[in-house]
């Protein structure tokens, strides 16, 4: 579904992201994790078109992808959800779902019609779209907040706004940057299970893959179908959750410290 060939990118003399070469297949959830600096959000960037690259491909579906800019990439199935949270702070919680909605539907020539030549035909499609909003943020668990401006939301419940623009955008890869990054113990919960489900539906129809970068192994360990090691930029492991953790290279170079036992 998604596979990135000798992918490159060079800051002057230094190397960020070094020749890495991977596939990812339909219904898995491919966990992508390393040291600080190790390359993780920057490969993430090359994937989703945040950065060019300075060699190497990018192909969906088989497609090269390599010099589409980020929209075009989101057009044909790459959804992204960051690190910090990117939504229309001055917007409401369902305005911003109902917005996602819109745009997917304007990318494959549905709907997105607002130039009064069916009047009946644009009332129509909003409803739905407004439907089908109110079906996503009650997946997320947010129908309650649903006329909230965003910015208005805990960062919490941000985080879960950000998985609901994913999963109204229905991409082929949806990809995580440490989705529980600055939220409570107890917020952290919510948002595994979102992604959890996500994964089981995922994984039932055969459609879609999950990329997700997190420094949490626990997390890492319990949501992973596979691990994938970047270190100084280069892909060091790459195999089932345990293997990888057990390995030597990996106990090295995670942070310096030794592998958590497996719980």
């Amino acid at each position: 579904m998604l596979e990135t060939r000798d992918l490159t990118i060079r800051f002057g003399g230094h190397v960020a992201v070094d020749s890495v070469s991977c596939a990812f297949q339909p219904g898995t959830l491919t966990a992508i994790v390393g040291p600080n600096g190790a390359g993780k959000t920057t490969y993430f960037n090359l994937i989703s078109g945040q950065l060019p690259a300075s060699a190497g491909q990018v192909l969906l579906d088989g497609q090269d992808i390599t010099g589409l800019p980020a929209p075009l990439r989101t057009r044909l199935g790459l959804g992204r959800a960051f690190q910090l949270t990117q939504l229309f702070a001055n917007l409401t919680v369902r305005e911003n779902v109902r917005l996602a909605i819109q745009a997917r539907e304007a990318g494959r020539g549905q709907g997105g019609g607002w130039g009064g030549v069916d009047l009946f035909r644009v009332w129509l499609d909003r409803k739905a779209w407004i439907d089908e909003a109110e079906a996503v943020l009650a997946q997320v668990r947010l129908a309650g907040k649903a006329d909230l401006l965003a910015a208005a939301l805990p960062h919490g419940d941000q985080r879960k706004l950000e998985v609901a623009l994913l999963i109204a955008l229905d991409p082929k890869v949806f990809m995580f940057d440490e989705p529980t990054a600055g939220m409570s113990v107890d917020e952290v919960p919510v948002i595994l299970d979102l992604i959890r489900g996500l994964k089981a539906q995922l994984w039932a129809s055969g459609k879609g893959t999950i990329l997700l970068v997190e420094h949490k192994m626990d997390v890492v360990r319990e949501l992973a179908d596979r691990i994938i090691v970047l270190h100084n930029g280069q892909l060091v492991a790459d195999g089932e959750p345990a293997a990888v953790i057990a390995s030597p290279v990996v106990q090295q170079a995670y942070l310096g410290m030794a592998a958590e036992e497996p719980a």
